[in-house]
């Protein structure tokens, strides 16, 4: 196998278990193991942003042009109008509350 499949690779696998960490953080009402495992999370995420620097600057991982914060402004926008209220940040949904 040749390094840039293994790199690929482990970014992909690294990224599918932040996606894991994701659901299980939200699942999880013990504070203790939710803190654990957002801390597992954050390691995770630093070590895929490192090896996804890596990769990007060996050409093995293409990314998409840097946009304006203009523009990065607008998309936050439009989907903060699309958010429904009940999933708005700090809110509680009725079913959990």
């Amino acid at each position: 196998m040749q390094e840039k499949d293994m790199v690929l690779d482990i970014l992909s696998g690294t990224k599918a278990s932040i996606g894991s960490y994701a659901k299980v953080i939200t699942e999880t009402s013990d504070q203790n193991l939710r803190k654990t495992f957002q801390q597992m999370r954050d390691g995770d995420e630093k070590f895929q942003y490192d090896l996804y620097n890596i990769a990007r600057e060996k050409g093995y991982y293409i990314t998409s042009p840097t946009v304006s914060q203009e523009d990065a402004n607008k998309v936050k926008s439009a989907l903060t109008q699309a958010m429904p209220a009940a999933h708005a940040p700090g809110s509680v949904s009725p079913a959990m509350g």
